[in-house]
């Protein structure tokens, strides 16, 4: 099958073209990618359909089997509403109620799969990454902004929508003034530790912050709030975290060592350093957790 993928964030458009088989359940090959920089929503999906229409002629091929959309949100996944495929009422005003789905489907006349990145993400982890042989646990991606999707029992949590664990309420420090980022909570835990968060509390970039600076024990204290959150309510087995900004070089196990401060002990399944570093850990799949599992939501969607 050839199937077609979009990581589509906040700053770019993340496109693939996969060469996949579902039911051999093996990591699918790229045949070509491309990233492309989230402007408009009218150029910035006639780019990534132009991507699509160009590499199929490429490699000669006639037409997509399928393509699986992993979008920022938050996004209408409800298959019965008429706004199904659409990003919502998302912090970036120009994308507001814009019809995605929809488009590459009338435009490319294949069935699309349509989910939240972190969703998807999370179901490519399952199929290939660190979440492999997981029944329950929680991918998070921590960048532009923060997100992240739930396995229970085997499969993803969707519900009334979709879960927003990035705007959960966390306990502010008594030391920090910074009054939050995020324009409908201010201090939930994207407001407080997002990649827009870190550049606005210290005046630069995220990635320009040295490895000593004090930026970062903060950012460890601030996910491990939320984490120890995520541990008390859904059980998972494992969080997996990704993003920009959460695959910084020893955040991980920086998080992990402040979570077994946040547990106090009351997990006794979490109560040594081994145990934690193997709880909170990084996608195997890396930095292209999105675009594959964005290619396997397309290939379910295409078995179904």
């Amino acid at each position: 099958m050839i199937i077609g993928a979009i990581e589509a964030g906040g700053t770019k458009f993340v496109c693939g073209l996969f060469d996949a088989d579902y039911q051999d359940c093996a990591k699918p090959s790229v045949i070509a990618r491309a990233s492309i920089p989230t402007t408009e929503p009218g150029p910035t999906l006639e780019a990534a359909l132009d991507f699509f229409a160009r590499s199929a002629e490429d490699k000669g091929l006639s037409k997509l089997d399928g393509v699986g959309i992993g979008s920022f949100g938050p996004v209408d996944l409800r298959l019965s509403s008429p706004t199904w495929g659409y990003i919502t009422n998302t912090p970036k005003p120009l994308w507001r109620d814009t019809q995605v789905a929809g488009f590459f489907r009338d435009r490319l006349g294949v069935p699309v799969a349509f989910d939240t990145d972190v969703n998807a993400a999370a179901y490519g982890e399952y199929l290939w990454g660190a979440a492999k042989g997981l029944k329950d646990f929680i991918y998070m991606t921590v960048g532009t902004g923060i997100g992240g999707g739930v396995f229970v029992n085997g499969d993803l949590v969707h519900g009334l929508t979709h879960p927003e664990l990035g705007h959960i309420k966390i306990r502010r420090e008594a030391s920090d003034g910074f009054p939050g980022a995020c324009p409908f909570h201010r201090d939930c835990l994207e407001g407080m530790a997002s990649g827009p968060a870190i550049g606005l509390r210290w005046k630069t970039r995220a990635e320009d912050l040295g490895s000593g600076h004090e930026a970062w024990e903060l950012e460890a204290r601030y996910l491990a709030k939320a984490f120890a959150s995520y541990a008390f309510v859904l059980s998972p087995e494992r969080i997996v975290m990704g993003g920009g900004v959460g695959l910084r070089p020893g955040l991980a196990e920086r998080v992990a060592v402040c979570l077994g401060e946040e547990l106090g002990g009351y997990l006794p399944i979490l109560d040594d350093g081994e145990r934690l570093s193997a709880f909170v850990t990084r996608p195997r799949l890396g930095a292209e957790a999105g675009l594959f599992g964005a290619a396997a939501i397309a290939l379910r969607c295409c078995a179904d």
